[in-house]
């Protein structure tokens, strides 16, 4: 019973693979990558469920919590002004519906939509593709896993450093060369960007693609950003340790060496040692 309750699960979840990794909580707390499986693309539709069956086929598995990570581009981010004077929940799940048509030019029916919902100030809100979404929960129920959180990579990233996160800072996500950044404004979400790093950018690159976002989104310019996912050789060490003229600061988060490990399995890593 003590290490259902000390230990639990986080699946990471690609486009092509799965990865589990235990995570132990206490004085000393550890991650330990157990399991890795191949999704097999004849199987279709019922490529991850079947593939979360072969890799939780071998671990004890019941009653434990999981904590399910998915690549961003299997899911959607975006922000959220709430329309003037709304006060209904319906009036909050409706300009999130709007948005999302706006943003990704089709309707949000067939995607699962969670936010951080406020009537008074813009907030984050993700979706999840609904077969997505039934196949995790239906092998959740029968492996008997207590699923706890079921969120996109950069939602888990922005979660698991929260308590690290500076006042007024940005933060951003690197994966590999793919930089994704949350904008906030007067301490409040206004855009979630993603952009392409080339390859050496350093210092100048970082400080005017903060400053044209910046212009582009209506925010001020901030005076840190906060990066997590730049492991050794990135190019975002160096917006690190090199100084700036005017431009913001730049804070490392979490910047070991991961490189070795497979795309899901750094799914599973995210927020977990956080």
């Amino acid at each position: 019973m003590l290490e259902r309750l000390t230990h639990s699960y986080r699946i990471g979840v690609a486009p092509d693979g799965l990865a589990l990794l235990e995570r132990t909580r206490g004085l000393r707390p550890r991650s330990r990558l157990l399991a890795e499986a191949r999704m097999d693309a004849a199987d279709g539709g019922a490529a991850v469920g079947n593939g979360l069956r072969r890799l939780l086929a071998e671990v004890p598995a019941a009653g434990r919590a999981v904590t399910v990570v998915l690549a961003d581009e299997l899911a959607r981010i975006w922000h959220v002004a709430p329309p003037r004077g709304a006060s209904r929940m319906a009036d909050l799940e409706a300009a999130a519906a709007l948005r999302f048509q706006g943003l990704f030019g089709a309707p949000a029916a067939g995607w699962k939509i969670s936010a951080d919902w406020d009537a008074d100030r813009p907030f984050l809100a993700a979706a999840v593709p609904a077969p997505l979404l039934a196949s995790l929960q239906e092998v959740a129920l029968e492996q008997r896993l207590h699923l706890v959180d079921i969120a996109p990579r950069f939602v888990a990233a922005l979660n698991g450093w929260r308590k690290l996160r500076r006042p007024g800072a940005w933060f951003a996500q690197v994966e590999g060369a793919v930089l994704t950044l949350a904008v906030f404004d007067a301490g409040a979400p206004a855009a979630v960007r993603t952009a392409l790093v080339p390859a050496g950018a350093g210092r100048d690159w970082f400080e005017a693609h903060i400053a044209r976002e910046a212009l582009l989104v209506g925010a001020g310019e901030p005076a840190l950003v906060q990066v997590c996912g730049a492991g050794e050789g990135h190019p975002a060490r160096a917006w690190a340790c090199q100084a700036g003229g005017t431009g913001p600061a730049c804070m490392l988060l979490g910047a070991g060496d991961d490189s070795r490990l497979s795309g899901a399995a750094r799914l599973a890593a995210t927020g977990s040692a956080a």
